[in-house]
């Protein structure tokens, strides 16, 4: 297996284990247009308790990526996805983040 298979899989693990049941083609294709950001350690995974990393979040992908408007609807996503992982779970992988972001804001359609 690759290194990107290796991670896939990990990421269908953890969304089991937070009850989430997971569109594979969807985070597949959300996770390659993370690039090489999931194989680094630190920029592989969000914390939710650094207000800066989420206004990253917020700025970079809803609004930079997505073309979203900056809204309160944003801030409320991001905050539902956090309490979705738990605040105990330190296994916050970024592209299953984004993953869940994008089926939250309905924008899958930009990933077809």
């Amino acid at each position: 297996m690759s290194k990107f298979d290796d991670l896939m899989a990990t990421y269908m693990e953890e969304a089991e284990k937070i009850g989430l049941s997971v569109d594979a083609d969807l985070l597949t294709k959300v996770t390659k247009g993370l690039g090489p950001s999931i194989y680094n350690t630190d920029s592989a995974k969000v914390s939710c308790s650094d207000k800066a990393e989420l206004d990253r979040v917020k700025n970079n992908f809803l609004i930079k990526k997505m073309g979203m408007a900056d809204s309160g609807e944003l801030d409320s996503a991001i905050q539902k996805v956090c309490e979705t992982f738990g605040s105990s779970n330190r296994n916050k992988y970024r592209a299953l983040f984004y993953y869940m972001l994008v089926k939250n804001l309905g924008k899958e359609n930009q990933y077809a």
